[in-house]
C-alpha cells in the first residue's frame, strides 16, 4: 500500500472514531430519540445563546451553518419535535418564533412529558 493510500485509510479510521464517540456522547446525553435534524437544531440554538435562558428566534436558528442545507419545513417540523419534547420552549407570552433552549433537561428521560 503506498503512503498516499495509508494516509487516506488513517484519515477514514480517525473520522469513524470520531464519529463513534460523537454518538455515544449523544446516547449519553439521551439524543438517541431525535433525529440528526433535531439534534442540529438543538444544538445550533444552544450555540446561539451566550447564556442559559437567552431567547433565540427562528431566524437566527434558520442562518446557523449546521442546518443551511435543512429545507424550512424540515426545521419548523423539528422545532415542533423539540418544543414538544420540552427542550425548547416558548419565549415568554410571544407568538413571534423565540424560544428558550432548555439545557438543564439534556439527559433527563423525557418519555414521561
Amino acid at each position: 500500500m503506498g503512503r498516499l493510500e495509508y494516509s487516506f485509510m488513517d484519515k477514514l479510521n480517525s473520522i469513524f472514531e470520531l464519529r463513534e464517540m460523537l454518538r455515544q456522547l449523544e446516547r449519553d446525553v439521551g439524543f438517541e430519540d431525535l433525529t440528526r435534524v433535531e439534534r442540529d437544531v438543538l444544538l445550533a440554538a444552544h450555540s446561539l445563546c451566550e447564556k442559559p435562558g437567552d431567547v433565540i428566534r427562528s431566524e437566527q436558528i434558520r442562518g446557523h451553518a449546521l442546518l443551511q442545507y435543512v429545507a424550512q419545513a424540515t426545521l419548523y417540523r423539528a422545532i415542533r419535535r423539540l418544543l414538544s419534547a420540552g427542550l425548547l420552549e416558548r419565549a415568554g407570552d410571544s407568538k413571534a418564533r423565540a424560544y428558550v433552549v432548555r439545557s438543564d433537561l439534556v439527559g433527563v428521560d423525557l418519555s414521561d412529558r
